[in-house]
Protein backbone atom coordinates (compact mmCIF):
# COMPACT_ATOMS: atom_id res chain seq x y z
CA UNK A 1 0.00 0.00 0.00
CA UNK A 2 1.34 3.41 -0.94
CA UNK A 3 1.78 6.07 1.79
CA UNK A 4 -1.07 8.24 0.47
CA UNK A 5 -3.48 5.31 0.39
CA UNK A 6 -2.52 4.39 3.94
CA UNK A 7 -2.98 7.97 5.18
CA UNK A 8 -6.46 8.10 3.64
CA UNK A 9 -7.48 4.63 4.81
CA UNK A 10 -6.38 5.27 8.39
CA UNK A 11 -7.66 8.86 8.60
CA UNK A 12 -9.74 9.47 11.73
CA UNK A 13 -11.28 12.96 11.76
CA UNK A 14 -11.58 12.95 15.56
CA UNK A 15 -7.79 12.73 15.95
CA UNK A 16 -6.35 13.56 12.50
CA UNK A 17 -8.42 16.57 11.39
CA UNK A 18 -5.87 19.21 12.30
CA UNK A 19 -7.45 22.31 13.82
CA UNK A 20 -5.49 25.54 14.17
CA UNK A 21 -6.23 28.56 16.35
CA UNK A 22 -7.85 31.50 14.59
CA UNK A 23 -5.85 34.54 15.64
CA UNK A 24 -8.26 37.07 14.12
CA UNK A 25 -11.15 38.46 16.16
CA UNK A 26 -13.07 39.98 13.26
CA UNK A 27 -15.40 37.92 11.07
CA UNK A 28 -14.21 36.67 7.71
CA UNK A 29 -15.35 33.96 5.34
CA UNK A 30 -13.38 30.88 4.32
CA UNK A 31 -14.56 29.15 1.13
CA UNK A 32 -13.06 25.79 0.20
CA UNK A 33 -13.83 23.84 -2.97
CA UNK A 34 -13.09 20.12 -3.08
CA UNK A 35 -13.80 19.06 -6.69
CA UNK A 36 -12.84 15.38 -6.52
CA UNK A 37 -15.12 13.91 -3.83
CA UNK A 38 -15.88 10.23 -4.28
CA UNK A 39 -17.83 7.64 -2.36
CA UNK A 40 -19.75 4.50 -3.31
CA UNK A 41 -23.48 3.89 -3.23
CA UNK A 42 -24.27 1.67 -0.24
CA UNK A 43 -26.94 -0.18 -2.22
CA UNK A 44 -25.40 -0.70 -5.67
CA UNK A 45 -21.71 -0.17 -5.03
CA UNK A 46 -21.57 2.23 -7.99
CA UNK A 47 -19.17 5.14 -7.53
CA UNK A 48 -20.57 8.59 -6.83
CA UNK A 49 -18.64 11.76 -7.62
CA UNK A 50 -19.26 15.27 -6.35
CA UNK A 51 -17.85 18.70 -5.87
CA UNK A 52 -17.95 19.72 -2.20
CA UNK A 53 -18.16 23.35 -1.15
CA UNK A 54 -17.35 24.44 2.40
CA UNK A 55 -18.18 27.96 3.51
CA UNK A 56 -17.57 29.00 7.09
CA UNK A 57 -16.99 31.96 9.37
CA UNK A 58 -14.45 30.78 11.94
CA UNK A 59 -14.73 31.52 15.62
CA UNK A 60 -11.72 30.29 17.58
CA UNK A 61 -10.50 27.64 15.10
CA UNK A 62 -9.77 26.96 11.43
CA UNK A 63 -9.18 23.67 9.67
CA UNK A 64 -5.79 22.90 8.13
CA UNK A 65 -6.19 22.39 4.36
CA UNK A 66 -4.17 19.18 3.97
CA UNK A 67 -6.21 17.63 6.78
CA UNK A 68 -9.52 18.55 5.13
CA UNK A 69 -8.23 17.07 1.86
CA UNK A 70 -7.36 13.79 3.57
CA UNK A 71 -10.72 13.75 5.37
CA UNK A 72 -12.66 14.26 2.14
CA UNK A 73 -10.52 11.68 0.33
CA UNK A 74 -11.24 9.15 3.10
CA UNK A 75 -14.80 8.83 1.74
CA UNK A 76 -13.46 7.29 -1.50
CA UNK A 77 -13.36 3.80 0.01
CA UNK A 78 -16.66 4.05 1.87
CA UNK A 79 -20.18 2.94 1.04
CA UNK A 80 -22.25 5.96 2.06
CA UNK A 81 -25.23 7.82 0.61
CA UNK A 82 -25.13 11.37 -0.70
CA UNK A 83 -27.21 12.58 2.24
CA UNK A 84 -25.18 10.74 4.87
CA UNK A 85 -21.83 11.90 3.49
CA UNK A 86 -22.77 15.59 3.47
CA UNK A 87 -24.42 15.34 6.89
CA UNK A 88 -21.32 13.64 8.30
CA UNK A 89 -18.99 16.28 6.85
CA UNK A 90 -21.19 19.08 8.20
CA UNK A 91 -21.53 17.64 11.71
CA UNK A 92 -17.85 16.68 11.96
CA UNK A 93 -16.71 20.19 11.00
CA UNK A 94 -19.34 21.86 13.15
CA UNK A 95 -18.32 19.83 16.20
CA UNK A 96 -14.55 20.25 15.77
CA UNK A 97 -14.43 23.86 14.55
CA UNK A 98 -17.48 25.31 16.33
CA UNK A 99 -17.66 28.04 13.67
CA UNK A 100 -19.91 31.06 13.84
CA UNK A 101 -21.46 29.92 10.55
CA UNK A 102 -21.07 26.81 8.41
CA UNK A 103 -22.47 25.70 5.09
CA UNK A 104 -21.64 22.43 3.33
CA UNK A 105 -22.83 21.77 -0.22
CA UNK A 106 -22.45 18.50 -2.10
CA UNK A 107 -23.06 18.86 -5.84
CA UNK A 108 -23.17 15.26 -7.05
CA UNK A 109 -22.58 14.33 -10.67
CA UNK A 110 -25.66 12.91 -12.39
CA UNK A 111 -25.99 9.15 -12.33
CA UNK A 112 -28.92 7.40 -14.00
CA UNK A 113 -30.29 10.78 -15.13
CA UNK A 114 -30.53 12.04 -11.52
CA UNK A 115 -28.61 15.08 -10.27
CA UNK A 116 -28.45 15.55 -6.49
CA UNK A 117 -27.54 18.67 -4.56
CA UNK A 118 -27.34 18.34 -0.77
CA UNK A 119 -26.96 21.48 1.35
CA UNK A 120 -26.64 21.92 5.09
CA UNK A 121 -26.53 25.38 6.58
CA UNK A 122 -26.04 26.20 10.24
CA UNK A 123 -28.87 28.72 9.97
CA UNK A 124 -31.21 25.80 9.23
CA UNK A 125 -29.91 23.65 12.09
CA UNK A 126 -29.09 26.00 14.95
CA UNK A 127 -31.52 28.08 16.97
CA UNK A 128 -29.39 31.22 16.53
CA UNK A 129 -29.12 32.75 13.07
CA UNK A 130 -25.90 34.15 11.66
CA UNK A 131 -26.33 37.16 9.38
CA UNK A 132 -25.15 35.95 5.97
CA UNK A 133 -26.02 39.13 4.10
CA UNK A 134 -22.31 39.86 3.48
CA UNK A 135 -21.68 36.32 2.16
CA UNK A 136 -22.56 35.75 -1.47
CA UNK A 137 -24.22 32.36 -1.02
CA UNK A 138 -25.81 32.37 -4.47
CA UNK A 139 -22.32 32.24 -5.98
CA UNK A 140 -20.95 29.50 -3.77
CA UNK A 141 -20.74 27.02 -6.64
CA UNK A 142 -18.71 29.50 -8.68
CA UNK A 143 -15.85 30.39 -6.34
Amino acid sequence: MKYGEQAIKEFDPQKDLEIWPNKWEHDYVIKITLPEFMCSCPRSGYPDFAKIFLIYVPDKSVVELKAIKLYINSFATRYISHEDSINEIYHTLDKLLQPKYLRVVGDFNPRGNVHTLIELDSNLIRQEKYDVSAIQLENTREF
